[in-house]
């Protein structure tokens, strides 16, 4: 996500402050989430719905200044379709397995998607399967400390935070 800020930037200041935006909302949120998922095993609507449409909005708004210097229409696409494919892979998930996956998490999911897909496609790979990977270390290690069951419930949108941030910051733009 750096490359892509700077990529922004370099297009338009203002196309530069709108992914700002847009970056720190993540973090913010994703905060308050986190605490409220770990809490109380749940992903409130009225947090992540809001989140999600101020994300697209602010992601298309810097795509739409900084024009095609930094992406314009494909950057647009990009971001819209990294929400609508991992929303949907998720729901898949929920789908197949309905105890497994809560239904915040797949909303979680499409909000993620914005922001990875911003940045390109390998960063909604690397943060989908960093997201799995942490919840499942994580998992592993309460059973081996046994602080939880095979059937205990662990939240996931930790895990899918993390695994997006992680990817954000450590993924190169392509």
């Amino acid at each position: 996500m750096p490359g892509r800020l700077a990529e922004l930037t370099a297009a338009h200041a203002f196309a530069g402050l709108l992914a700002a935006l847009a970056c720190a909302g993540l973090v913010a949120l994703g905060a308050v989430l986190t605490v409220i998922d770990v809490r109380r095993h749940r992903l409130p609507d009225r947090l992540v719905l809001p989140g999600t449409a101020v994300s697209a909005l602010l992601w298309v708004a810097a795509f739409a200044v900084a024009g095609p210097a930094a992406g314009g229409t494909a950057g647009i696409v990009r971001t819209l379709a990294g929400g609508v494919v991992l929303f949907g892979g998720y729901l898949l998930l929920r789908i197949i397995h309905p105890p497994g996956m809560g239904f915040g998490d797949v909303k979680l999911a499409g909000l993620l998607g914005l922001h990875l897909g911003a940045a390109g496609w390998a960063h909604v790979a690397a943060g989908t399967v960093l997201a799995f990977l942490l919840g499942g270390l994580v998992g592993a290690a309460l059973l081996l400390a046994r602080r939880v069951r095979w059937r205990s419930a662990i939240p996931f949108g930790p895990f899918m935070l993390a695994g997006a941030v992680v990817a954000l910051v450590l993924v190169p733009a392509a």
